[in-house]
């Protein structure tokens, strides 16, 4: 009698084992950046939404994670200073992927006493010793590229998949109805290069599709300001970070996809 109750309870740990270990084997999709990828809280107040929080949309969520700790008003360099980096840092694991996208905020001061998030521009070497009147401590800031290079080359020293995102455009039409090429766009790129990760040149895509629509129909997708989109709007730029996605040809991220 007592073999006849242990093996559907033997049979039960089995399967109970076998699932925990389905959801070990799971990996996880960190998304990282700023307001535009995550604005606020992520649940749209002042209807205002980044792209990252559309991303389930598109991927079966079934067989990965999504992980948003994109983080509003955040640069490469401030997401590395307050500890978000390195939170992530402790959980990730060996074929996880990370999403990468900074440049809005890294033009600003480096040493302001309203924000102190700025980066040296450029992807070099360069740095500068500072007094951090925000949080009150001595700081080397470094470039942009820096920082990049960080998130990059600790992220495969985990295993895991860095894919560097350039900046998703602000509305920002010149009277021929163009839209500039983020410079940090193009940084972006470099350090891709520099670092073997893959690329995924959001600033150009989302460029030819407003530029084809028209700015009457993109200013629509921005309520507040030229920076920060509505829900249509982040829908919009998320499903062409998806299409950026499919066609890395040789990501594994893709087969993730819906």
């Amino acid at each position: 009698m007592k073999i006849k109750f242990l093996l559907p309870a033997i049979a039960l740990i089995v399967i109970i084992a076998a699932s925990f270990q389905k959801i070990q084997d799971k990996p996880m999709l960190y998304i990282i950046g700023d307001s535009t990828v995550q604005n606020g809280s992520g649940k749209g107040a002042d209807s205002l939404w980044g792209w990252g929080s559309f991303m389930n949309l598109y991927f079966n969520t079934d067989k990965i994670e999504i992980q948003n700790h994109a983080k509003g008003g955040r640069s490469s360099r401030t997401f590395i200073t307050e500890g978000r980096w390195d939170s992530i840092m402790k959980t990730i694991k060996k074929g996880d992927y990370v999403l990468m996208q900074f440049g809005h905020n890294d033009g600003g001061e480096l040493a302001d006493t309203l924000r102190a998030r700025g980066t040296i521009k450029g992807i070099g070497n360069e740095s500068k010793d500072i007094y951090n009147p925000i949080r009150k401590v001595n700081e080397t800031v470094y470039t942009y590229g820096h920082y990049m290079r960080k998130y990059a080359n600790e992220a495969k020293a985990k295993g895991a998949i860095p894919i560097i995102v350039s900046p998703v455009p602000r509305f920002k039409f010149d009277d021929k109805n163009k839209i500039n090429k983020d410079q940090y766009g193009v940084w972006a790129q470099e350090v891709s290069k520099q670092t073997g990760a893959y690329f995924l040149d959001l600033n150009t895509m989302v460029i030819e599709k407003y530029e084809k629509i028209g700015s009457e129909k993109v200013k629509a997708f921005f309520p507040k300001d030229h920076t920060h989109t509505n829900e249509a709007g982040a829908i919009f730029n998320a499903e062409l970070v998806a299409k950026g996605i499919k066609d890395l040809k040789k990501s594994e991220l893709r087969k993730y996809l819906k």
